[in-house]
Formats: structure tokens, C-alpha cells, sequence
């Protein structure tokens, strides 16, 4: 049996994933300073504005991290008075997690992070979402193979 040698970097499907990870990033980081947020705290906001009074462990959840990483994160977002934390009155081992008046309006200010990806990608909406389903649909298939 003979063995496939390695592609050079750029053939490689992980490279050119990170890669565009990192793109991704620098493109949004001026924009997320003037916002006042962090990449990690902007993905705890969308998770909360998808779903309003979610618990520490369902953002964590949604995010795919450890609910150890979500907690400092909240913590902050709630210092910064983007949300508020709460026990829940029926399992205080639960912590929930609701967004403020600033963390709803927060929103509106976010879309231009969509805005400028597209613009600076040069795509248009519909190959952004053809393209976000082929990774979403990658990310699925080597998640359930585990």
C-alpha cells in the first residue's frame, strides 16, 4: 500500500480553514473595539439574541465551549452592562442569563460586522450563505463521527 504524500499547505482543507478564521478575525477586530466587545463576547450576545434567558451551560453549548469559558465571559458582558445573570428559582445550580436594554440595542449596532464581511470578501449574500453551509454541514458530519 503506497501512502499519499501530505499536500503543500494550501491544499489542505484545516489550513485554509484557519486561515480564513484568522481573516475573519482581523476583519471584524477594528469594528468589535469601537462596539467595546471581544469575539468571544459578540458570540455570547448573538447566542443571546437568538434565544433570550439562556443558562451558562446553553451558551456554552451553542457556542461549542466549556461553560468554564462562558462564565468569565459573562461576567464581563454583565460588568460592561450588556446583560444581567440570575439563579434560577428552580435549580439554583443554574445561572441564567438575560440580555439588558444596552445588550438588545447592541444588535442593531453589530450588523455591520456582516456588512463589511461581505463588502471586503466580495461575495454576494448568496455565496456567503452556500459557503456557510458547506462548513456548517463539514463541521456536523466530523462533530457526529466522534
Amino acid at each position: 500500500m503506497t501512502k499519499t504524500p501530505a499536500p503543500p499547505l494550501d491544499g489542505q482543507l484545516c489550513f485554509s480553514l484557519y486561515a480564513a478564521t484568522i481573516a475573519v478575525n482581523r476583519t471584524y477586530k477594528p469594528l468589535l473595539d469601537r462596539l467595546g466587545l471581544t469575539y468571544p463576547q459578540y458570540l455570547v450576545l448573538s447566542a443571546l439574541w437568538e434565544e433570550e434567558g439562556l443558562t451558562i451551560s446553553a451558551i456554552a453549548d451553542r457556542l461549542s465551549l466549556e461553560s468554564s469559558t462562558i462564565t468569565p465571559l459573562v461576567k464581563r458582558l454583565e460588568n460592561a452592562g450588556f446583560l444581567t445573570r440570575k439563579r434560577n428559582a428552580d435549580d439554583e445550580r443554574q445561572v441564567l442569563v438575560s440580555l439588558s436594554t444596552k445588550g438588545r440595542s447592541m444588535k442593531e449596532k453589530a450588523t455591520c460586522l456582516t456588512e463589511t464581511l461581505l463588502e471586503k470578501s466580495g461575495m454576494t449574500v448568496e455565496q456567503m450563505v452556500k459557503l456557510n453551509r458547506q462548513v456548517q454541514k463539514l463541521r456536523e458530519t466530523l462533530a457526529g463521527a466522534d
